[in-house]
């Protein structure tokens, strides 16, 4: 197994005076000043392993826990194939104190050692501000109790360009209407591709992102709907068929050029690349896309020579507003068989506050899990989505396995590979 280690950040204590200085404009939500629960001149090492290559972000919160605990050692290792090794990692004689987990994960027999190890993060008795965070993405068990807490989340939506809405004297959409009639004006004004999207592959496509939150919304308040999805029942693909009419529309009404979509290679970095020609008024993706714009500005040659601003906004897909696909991203676990289990509770009980989680998504680009999202302006317009349009797959209770068909359907009626009346019909059956 091969492993991949980051040099341990530890701050001077003059560092701690300097803090004030590079504290975050103030909050709608306050934290209470953390406070050492424990002696700070312990000494220890904090193993925190996880599938990323690196974790700059969390580095940086490991400097500004180092405040406190000088003389605590943290650690981020990068464990290869971390989904199939991690329980194997957990069972040895180095496993981490701290380690990254999934809300999939639970239930299943494969990861039951990533769950078993896990601590009850809902324990009082470690006081981690679990109101900090949205309460829609932290995961729901049978017993109650809580083997991970988000430390980054996800949705769908679009990357805007919001230079050529001003310059061209247009308005971001917010309703479905809106968004087709934006789309015709721009392609008044001699722009090819109002809204474009990733479209080679069923993962993340055009269809998905635009559609996914729609979908929902069509099944949120309908449990007999949740339950046929999830159980492959043949009839449960008429569920679809209003989502799946919708792709056909939207891609008529908006004019999308799949040829030109087509020519995105990725989901990730082509598509930002793509948007940074400056000619793209809306491009879709998700939030692991829009963490990847920032270092990429400087690889744009367009972007360069004609930087422009941009931010991170809902797909409306319907007349009475956007919905907002609630997901947790990344959640952290304690092992609670580690051998410094009390600084590993420390560390959570500084990170799960509003400002760290918000600091910490912002160094990576990610969405914070934190109930208010005005840190990040990229990510701002989610958090003016009302409640009642914030939808959590986790709440409503649609399996894996089911988003599995809804993504395939999409994906084949929105490239023309199948018809809508074939795609529900196939409901169950449909494979990658």
């Amino acid at each position: 197994m091969k492993m991949k280690k980051t040099a341990s950040l530890l701050l001077s204590a003059a560092m701690m005076l300097g803090m004030a200085s590079c504290s975050p404009a103030k909050q709608k939500t306050e934290d209470k000043a953390f406070k050492p629960a424990l002696d700070t001149s312990s000494s220890c090492d904090i193993k925190i392993a996880g599938g990323y290559d690196n974790f700059e972000a969390l580095e940086t919160e490991f400097e500004r826990f180092n405040a406190y605990y000088p003389n605590a050692k943290l650690v981020y290792t990068k464990i290869d194939d971390y989904n199939n090794m991690i329980g194997t990692v957990l069972n040895g004689n180095d496993a981490p104190d701290i380690y990254f987990n999934y809300s999939w994960m639970y239930g299943r027999d494969k990861y039951k050692s990533s769950i078993d190890h896990a601590e009850n993060l809902a324990d009082p008795a470690l006081k981690l501000d679990l109101n900090c965070i949205r309460s829609n993405i932290i995961l729901k068990t049978s017993d109650g109790t809580l083997p991970m807490v988000p430390v980054f989340s996800n949705t769908y939506g679009m990357l805007v360009n919001e230079s050529l809405f001003e310059k061209e004297g247009l308005k971001v959409p917010k309703t479905y209407q809106e968004l087709v009639k934006v789309c015709a004006a721009f392609r008044e004004k001699g722009y090819k591709n109002p809204i474009m999207g990733f479209t080679k592959k069923e993962t993340t496509s055009l269809f998905t992102l635009s559609i996914y939150p729609y979908f929902f919304s069509t099944v949120a308040n309908d449990a007999g709907a949740v339950e046929k999805l999830n159980s492959m029942d043949a009839s449960a693909g008429e569920y679809m068929r209003p989502s799946l009419e919708k792709i056909k529309q939207f891609m008529s009404d908006c004019s999308v050029d799949l040829a030109s979509c087509d020519e995105i290679e990725n989901n990730y970095e082509a598509v930002i690349l793509r948007f940074f020609k400056g000619d793209v008024p809306m491009i879709t993706c998700s939030g692991d896309t829009v963490s990847g714009t920032k270092k990429r500005e400087s690889r744009s040659e367009e972007f360069i020579a004609n930087p422009f601003k941009y931010t991170f906004v809902p797909v409306p897909m319907s007349d009475d507003g956007s919905v907002f696909v609630d997901m947790a991203n990344l959640q952290f676990s304690v092992n609670k068989d580690s051998k410094n289990l009390k600084m590993a509770n420390e560390f959570m009980r500084f990170l799960v506050t509003h400002r760290e989680l918000s600091e910490m998504a912002q160094n990576k680009g990610l969405m914070s899990p934190t109930k208010d999202l005005s840190f990040n302006s990229m990510y701002a317009a989610f958090g003016k989505v009302p409640e009642a349009k914030i939808l959590s797959p986790e709440v409503i209770g649609v399996t894996d396995d089911a988003v599995m068909q809804v993504r395939l359907a999409c994906f084949r009626v929105g490239t023309g590979k199948m018809t809508v009346d074939d795609a529900v019909a196939s409901y169950g059956k449909l494979e990658q």
